[in-house]
């Protein structure tokens, strides 16, 4: 297909991408009309280049765009695509935007398995391909949410050369950890992603989904297959996952490899993100091998804040340093860029690393017989009991008596017993007013999202000595160690980081449960996920990985004297 001239772009639909296996991938290319060489923005994903935001997650756009008009300002939006970046927002700026679609998605051929090593060879090689363009400058930068996050780890981990910096929004890092297996238990929110947002663009879905409104050609096609055709051409990551319970080679090899992470990026999560969307940026920015790398946090819904004036001139920023050699400060902003969150509002500020330095660790010490959080150790030991599968136990805190941010990563020390052979734990930090009433969040996805979540299936609890901080319990989940019925042990959970600025008379409470958190009511509605109930489409309720008979028992929780259990907060001075 030749060139189009629109919308002050030069545009190049279904450019073809040799793979080094014969696979041509498929690729539009939005350009500066001037001829000349421009530094390229990449983005490699399933979810159908052809697709736009507006058809493919109407409900979406329509919050995004009404919430913050800004978005849709200065663009037709006619371009404008899920997760990935407004050409119209940045050809003008001098820039290439590159949309491939990922190998056996869209308009791209070949069996579709995510975040595998073929899929991040693919990526090394569009890299490769975009920087020998004659309209490139050689610099390439990858952008984009979620998915397109994602990936940017694992290319990063192969070093292309011409990968010159990247922007990681909203992603994950770890398949396990961050994704399928959060402590363990299986988390059965890939089941519908996968059918909902790519099985439907899978490649050669063709005639039955949708046409491209800019091209008139199939999204998923062009070729049309049976659906047993299409079922052998895609990996079920959701099966794999079942049928995993333990950290291997699996998920190692669709997982980010620090040591090899030495590119500069910006490693973008959000305080809501809880499930998906905030430890992998956080454990990037920590423990990446690169020198050159910054971490922001913020909030409101996952996909809203990489398309406000605000996070669009984060992007361009780093990118015109990285990309264009230009000298705006950048190297000069400080690491980390916190959107702390108060109940009302965010409050924007610069700090030079993570953890903060000046934390203060406090614990707060459980007490079962009063169901209390205690901020002094409990001289006498008590516990309390509840049903694996039914409402847990809840701890509270006294008023504060001081407004108290708290702000980083959060764990748990428990002293538990069992009545079966295992117990998965489901921690939920929440926010109370003076009258009792929760104080809810926008989550990523969630609407009225707590605090924080942590989960561990206890048999899970053994520790990696070498990873493991007492902020951040690191489980090696490379063994099961069943519990026997009735004997006590200690476990510690990791509950991904917050930040709140708690007012003065607000509590804190803490609930320990052995099933989701779900409220009674629905908190919202979202397209094709339908109602949400607390935790957002971050489930763990598969019945063969939350067999009744392993995990239903009456678990019992310990604390005071020689078992003191405790929640261990980041607390910020003021």
């Amino acid at each position: 297909m030749e060139s189009v001239v629109a919308d002050g772009m030069r545009i190049d639909y279904d450019v073809p991408i040799p793979m080094d296996d014969g696979v041509v991938l498929r690729a539009d290319v939005f350009r500066p009309i001037p001829e000349g060489k421009y530094p390229v923005i990449l983005s490699y994903g399933p979810y159908g280049k052809g697709l736009p935001f507006q058809m493919g997650y109407p409900d979406q756009w329509r919050k995004l765009v009404q919430d913050f008009p800004e978005v849709a300002r200065g663009s037709s939006c006619k371009y404008q695509n899920w997760e990935v970046v407004d050409p119209e927002k940045w050809v003008p700026n001098g820039y290439v935007c590159v949309r491939v679609d990922s190998r056996g998605a869209g308009r791209s051929p070949g069996v579709l398995d995510i975040f595998s090593p073929r899929e991040s060879k693919d990526l090394y090689q569009c890299i490769e391909w975009a920087a020998a363009q004659p309209w490139s400058n050689g610099k390439v930068g990858l952008n984009g949410i979620s998915y397109y996050a994602i990936n940017q780890w694992l290319v990063a981990g192969l070093q292309p050369p011409h990968l010159a910096a990247m922007c990681a929004w909203e992603g994950a890092a770890d398949f396990y950890r961050d994704w399928h297996r959060h402590g363990g238990i299986l988390c059965t929110f890939t089941f519908p992603w996968f059918r909902a947002q790519v099985e439907t663009v899978q490649h050669g879905v063709g005639a039955r989904g949708l046409l491209s409104p800019l091209t008139g050609e199939l999204v998923a096609g062009p070729e049309t297959f049976p659906g047993d055709v299409l079922a052998k051409n895609r990996v079920d990551p959701g099966q794999q996952a079942l049928l995993r319970e333990l950290d291997d080679a699996w998920y190692r090899e669709r997982s980010a490899d620090w040591s090899k992470v030495k590119v500069p990026f910006l490693s973008a999560g959000n305080w809501g993100g809880h499930g998906l969307h905030l430890r992998g940026n956080v454990e990037a920015f920590v423990r990446a091998a690169s020198t050159q790398k910054w971490l922001e946090i913020h909030g409101l819904e996952h996909w809203t804040h990489f398309y406000t004036d605000y996070g669009l001139g984060l992007q361009k920023r780093f990118f015109d340093h990285f990309l264009k050699g230009i000298d705006n400060g950048w190297e000069k902003e400080p690491p980390v860029l916190l959107n702390v969150r108060h109940i009302d509002r965010f409050v924007l500020r610069k700090e030079r690393e993570w953890p903060l330095a000046r934390t203060r660790w406090t614990k707060l010490y459980l007490n079962p017989a009063e169901r209390t959080l205690s901020w002094e150790p409990v001289p006498g030991e008590s516990t309390v009991t509840y049903e694996a599968l039914k409402n847990g136990v809840t701890f509270r805190t006294p008023p504060f008596r001081e407004e108290t941010e708290i702000t980083g990563p959060v764990a748990a020390k428990l002293f538990i017993s069992s009545t079966t052979i295992d117990a998965d734990l489901f921690l939920i930090l929440q926010l109370f007013d003076p009258n009792g009433e929760e104080v809810t969040f926008q989550g990523a996805l969630e609407p009225r999202a707590p605090i924080a979540q942590g989960w561990l299936r206890a048999s899970h609890r053994k520790l990696d000595r070498e990873l493991t901080r007492e902020y951040r319990p690191y489980h090696t989940h490379d063994e099961i160690q069943p519990l026997t019925p009735g004997e006590i042990y200690e476990v510690d959970v990791e509950i991904w980081p917050t930040s709140i600025v708690v007012p003065p008379g607000y509590s804190l409470a803490l609930t320990v449960q052995g099933k989701d958190f779900e409220r009674e009511a629905p908190s919202g509605v979202l397209g094709f996920w339908g109602a949400f109930r607390g935790s957002g489409p971050f489930l763990h309720n598969h019945p063969w990985d939350r067999r009744p008979e392993v995990y239903g028992g009456k678990v019992t929780v310990y604390g005071g004297g020689e078992r003191s259990s405790y929640l261990l907060l980041p607390i910020i001075p003021g």
